[in-house]
């Protein structure tokens, strides 16, 4: 059954009204011909499609960003690579399942696959933790992160997260060390990487596994520090501010490489990645490779001086210059010193302030 989202209300009314008229009986007792009818109903339908998806809002594109048809981490696992081989647990605590990753086959090349999951139903949802990873998903990631370091694999992120787990026992485990410290390691890995945001970017939940040589996105995915209703309940104490709020975040994939936080904006499907999962597998394959490819024919220490340069250039700013104090309109008392009799006052007074000095 297909999901439609608020702003798609349009396009879900001519859907319903096209099904309709193809389940229409055209028999010849009854005379119909509703085939010129059907044409017209799907050309509209088209059309109003290409209307709604080339003018999305950013909080449209959130939406989109999380839809729950939106293809996940093992979906593209499953069409862009092969022979994936799994790997669990972080060998400190606990195997966190909102976290995955493994070895696989990119085409004919092996790396390492790495990827926050979230879950389909309420279960799922429940055994990925919604998509949100404890501190032993981090330390699970890093330590796949280094195995591929041993073996000399490039390794692949895809990152589609809320925000990493804010709960009690994820802050007695130490969430922010196990981010801090992934931070660290990824800066200086030494192997090519490469960073995907197929969905949602939250925050620090995003950058645990996003330290990358190249960070690419989809196109309805977006990458923020706070999602748009957390931001709007700060800045406005109203969380229906959030389309708002995420204009103002500039969290969209275009905006985003404005901002060179991003190396490229993957293209999606007319009406989001789910919509045709093969298609934009395709596309997220071969932006892979394509980068990959780049990546490895690098010496060892140009990719990691790039990747030091790449994030330090990260928050630069230039302070403009002070635009020019506007001037002051004249006194009346000064307009009329240019009669004469102003400056004859200033001589004397000075005349006399000599007369006191001498």
């Amino acid at each position: 059954m297909k999901h439609y989202l608020d702003f798609e209300k349009p396009i879900a009314e001519l859907q319903r009204k096209l099904d309709e008229l193809k389940a229409h009986p055209q028999t010849a007792t009854l005379g119909l011909d509703l085939n010129e009818e059907i044409s017209r109903m799907e050309q509209k339908l088209e059309e109003t499609r290409r209307a709604i998806y080339s003018n999305l809002s950013a909080w449209q594109r959130v939406q989109l960003a999380r839809h729950p048809r939106r293809p996940y981490t093992l979906d593209y696992i499953g069409t862009v690579f092969r022979d994936f081989q799994e790997l669990h647990g972080d060998r400190l605590f606990a195997d966190d399942q909102a976290m995955v990753g493994g070895f696989a086959r990119l085409d004919d090349r092996r790396v390492m696959v790495i990827g926050t999951q979230k879950g389909r139903d309420t279960k799922e949802n429940i055994r990925r933790n919604f998509g949100s990873a404890h501190p032993e998903g981090y330390r699970k990631a890093l330590r796949l992160m280094r195995l591929a370091e041993k073996f000399s694999l490039p390794v692949v992120t895809l990152i589609d997260t809320a925000g990493a787990y804010p709960g009690v026992g994820a802050e007695e485990r130490h969430i922010a060390e196990a981010i801090a410290v992934n931070l660290r390691e990824m800066a200086v890995l030494e192997v090519p990487m490469v960073a995907v945001v197929i969905g949602e970017g939250g925050s620090g939940g995003a950058l645990g596994i996003g330290v990358t040589d190249r960070v690419l996105i989809l196109e309805n995915a977006y990458y923020s520090v706070i999602s748009p209703e957390g931001c709007a309940a700060i800045l406005w104490k109203d969380r229906t501010a959030a389309p708002k709020a995420a204009e103002a975040l500039r969290i969209t994939a275009k905006d985003l490489l404005e901002l060179k936080l991003v190396d490229e904006v993957i293209p999606e499907p007319l009406g989001g990645a789910h919509a045709d999962l093969e298609a934009t597998a395709a596309a997220l394959k071969e932006a892979l490779l394509r980068h990959l490819g780049e990546l490895e024919k690098l010496p060892l220490d140009d990719l990691l001086r790039r990747r030091y340069e790449k994030y330090r250039r990260i928050g630069h700013f230039v302070e403009a210059p002070e635009p020019p104090a506007p001037e002051e309109p004249e006194e009346p008392e000064a307009a009329a010193a240019g009669d004469g009799s102003e400056p004859s006052q200033g001589k004397a007074a000075n005349g006399r302030q000599a007369e006191r000095g001498g």
